[in-house]
């Protein structure tokens, strides 16, 4: 077996660790009934024994695959968005044995396992690394950056807990709104997955022409249906489905076409699931949640953030103007990624501020929290696949 292979063997290994652990950490949760912590403890220690098997075979595949490169693989959206995954799941091992809090391990893992299931649609070959990126700046601002971001994705996950808990999903309310639309959202990654297992199984390409914002012809393949065409397309492939719409020339349209491929499969996985459960989505969590700690979730959202935070600072901005300075001559270019790492770091300023100076704990901190990981999200998803820049991965 080559360490290509080896590599891959071991991501899928940890995925379906993980995918157990999530339902043994919702078993044991949902098992206790005394509200006492003996009678969650037994399930949740075996829950953190298959995560944390899970995360050594993800370990596993970083460090082979970096051998199979010779660079950390932190290069490309498959590789940093699968290491985004493991950072997350790292971050909530350090927490458990400080806390032993089986219910984050039944919110955060399948966040992770959404991470790692949206980086398997995406190129995973070995591939060189181009002239900017041969650089141990590599290793320092993106493998910061990715740590922060995972750490403050688990005060994500303890606000989403926390407001899972509060909210009165039987009472109509802006609160009952919007956290129904996070739990779309994270449906809509969960639609993404599967029009994308579905596409690439039936082995679906199309090929147009079109002009391009240097007004010279170039081409582009679709590995979904057209949704939205390139600036004056003409098709190349016979019998494929004409775009409903055409974006300018700065737009990629297929990955638009991706991103509403997703939000279409996704919102009739979500009806589906509510007409199955006939309640909301966030409502069917409400039985898991009955012995929930909210102080301890408050504690932890605040103390991911503030250790998340600086090292944010570190890797975004810090370590990425040093890197900005020696690849292209300039700290600062207005870049899409720099302007969205930019946003992220002063949404989470603000963040330290409203907690510490005016005292906002508890659901509005959990709130906070939660638009947090929204803005890393839209960072990491649109900024890649939609708005080109120096920075995108995809």
């Amino acid at each position: 077996m080559t360490l290509p292979e080896l590599s891959s063997s071991l991501l899928y290994v940890a995925f379906i660790a993980y995918l157990i652990a999530t339902f043994v950490f919702g078993g044991a949760v949902k098992g206790n009934k005394e509200g006492s912590f003996k009678s969650e403890g037994r399930w949740g220690k075996i829950a953190f024994i298959i995560t944390l098997i899970g995360f050594i075979a993800q370990l596993g595949y970083f460090f082979t695959r970096w051998a199979a490169t010779g660079h950390p693989p932190l290069s490309n959206m498959f590789e940093f968005t699968t290491a985004f995954g493991m950072t997350l799941v790292g971050g909530f091992i350090i927490l458990y044995l400080l806390y032993k809090t089986p219910v984050l391990g039944m919110v955060v893992l399948p966040v992770a396992l959404l991470i790692i299931a949206f980086a398997s649609m995406f190129p995973s070959e070995v591939s060189p690394l181009i002239p900017a990126l041969q650089t141990n700046w590599l290793a320092i601002h993106v493998s910061t950056t990715v740590i922060a971001e995972g750490i403050l994705a688990i005060s994500a996950g303890a606000g989403l807990i926390y407001l899972l808990k509060v909210v009165d999903m039987e009472k109509k309310s802006k609160q009952r709104f919007w956290l129904e639309t996070i739990m779309y959202s994270l449906i809509v990654v969960v639609g993404f997955v599967v029009a994308s297992t579905y596409f690439t199984l039936t082995d679906y390409q199309a090929e147009f022409t079109y002009i391009n914002k240097d007004n010279a012809e170039a081409s582009i393949e679709y590995n979904m249906p057209p949704l939205v065409g390139m600036n004056e397309y003409t098709s190349l492939t016979e019998g494929a489905m004409e775009p409903l719409l055409e974006t300018p020339a700065i737009i990629n349209a297929g990955k638009v076409t991706t991103v509403l491929w997703s939000f279409i499969v996704g919102t009739i996985l979500y009806w589906i699931i509510r007409l199955i459960a006939r309640k909301r989505i966030a409502a069917i969590f409400k039985p898991f949640l009955k012995n929930v700690n909210l102080q301890l979730m408050d504690e932890i959202n605040y103390r991911s953030v503030i250790i998340g935070f600086p090292l944010f600072t570190l890797g975004a901005l810090i370590f990425a103007m040093i890197w900005a300075q020696i690849a292209w001559s300039r700290f600062w270019g207005w870049d899409p990624k720099e302007v969205w790492a930019l946003i992220t770091w002063l949404f989470y300023a603000a963040f330290l501020h409203l907690r510490l100076g005016k005292g906002w704990q508890g659901e509005k901190s959990a709130w906070l929290a939660v638009a947090g990981f929204a803005i890393i999200m839209f960072n990491l998803v649109a900024v890649n696949l939609i708005i080109a820049g120096l920075h995108s991965y995809a």
